[in-house]
């Protein structure tokens, strides 16, 4: 829990005063979440959740905190090879702050055409398709970060049993695929910043497909599940502002007929709690605010910025 420095204390040795008598130095925790990537298309890979980061720092002196929020990938679209996406970075930087970038999660593969993205989590792998193979899922905590912020996505299956691999979440692997249920999304990871324990930053679970991998992986932590075989069925998107990664989409009947989008990644999310006694109420971007115990919180869905 941050330090808290109480109003009155500038006194004491190390301490001063700001604006509206706020005084230094105090802390401030930091959740930083990345945008989810997009699930693959038709018999795809779960998107990669958002990187995941948390930081605590000390404010010695009145600065402005800026804020970015990254959107969520987009999830690829049957029939096109383009529309698909990795999630955007959200960061925190600042004069005299050590900035914090969390990276966008990587989308998943596609069936026969494109490949897995590696990123703050990997995307899950899907058929390579013409045979025996399977793209392999992307690369988790990348660029690398300590801790980790991210993990890889699974890998797709090859031959008969066709579906797409889970994407990689904060906390957890993606799932690969088994005798009839495509892979798991990654699990999340859980964070009480705001004063009650909320998991994020899961990967979006692969996509059925034809013909044995008859259900789509399912997903926590805000990503969303894949979407199953023979349904036509689009991939899940995942949470927005929870970084989750958006489910692949199924595969639909036999030979290239892939009729299921890819869910689309779930908007990164950054959280600020400070101290009370500390807060200036100065800020952009119109966060959500809250109070947890000493602290209050923001919540910042979009960009914004607070001046401390």
């Amino acid at each position: 829990m941050p330090i808290l420095s109480s109003r009155g204390a500038g006194s004491a040795k190390g301490f001063g005063f700001g604006v509206g008598g706020i005084s230094y130095p105090f802390d401030i925790e930091f959740l930083v979440i990345a945008g989810g990537g997009g699930g693959g298309r038709g018999d795809g890979g779960g998107g990669g959740a958002g990187g995941y980061r948390t930081s605590t720092q000390s404010i010695t002196g009145t600065k402005v905190i800026t804020v970015t929020v990254g959107d969520g990938g987009n999830g690829g679209v049957a029939g096109s090879a383009g529309t698909k996406s990795s999630g955007a970075n959200s960061e925190i930087s600042g004069s005299g702050l050590s900035t914090i970038t969390s990276t966008g999660g990587g989308h998943g593969a596609a069936y026969a055409s494109y490949s897995a993205a590696t990123a703050g989590s990997g995307g899950g792998g899907a058929l390579t398709g013409g045979g025996p193979g399977s793209y392999p899922g992307g690369g988790g905590n990348a660029p690398s970060t300590s801790p980790s912020q991210g993990n890889n996505g699974g890998d797709g299956a090859a031959g008969n049993n066709q579906g797409g691999g889970g994407g990689g979440g904060a906390g957890g692997v993606g799932g690969v695929p088994g005798a009839s249920t495509a892979g798991t999304g990654g699990a999340g990871t859980a964070s009480s910043i705001t004063g009650s324990s909320v998991t994020r930053a899961g990967g979006g679970g692969g996509g059925g497909g034809y013909s044995d991998v008859n259900n789509g992986g399912t997903s926590t932590g805000g990503g969303g599940a894949g979407g199953g075989q023979n349904t036509q069925a689009n991939g899940v998107a995942g949470d927005a502002n929870t970084g989750g990664g958006g489910g692949g989409g199924a595969a639909y009947g036999s030979g290239g007929d892939l009729s299921g989008n890819g869910g689309n990644g779930g908007k990164g999310v950054v959280i600020l709690s400070i101290p009370t006694a500390n807060y200036s109420g100065t800020t952009t971007g119109s966060p959500t605010i809250t109070a947890s115990g000493a602290n209050t919180i923001l919540q910042f869905n979009g960009d914004g910025s607070y001046t401390a």
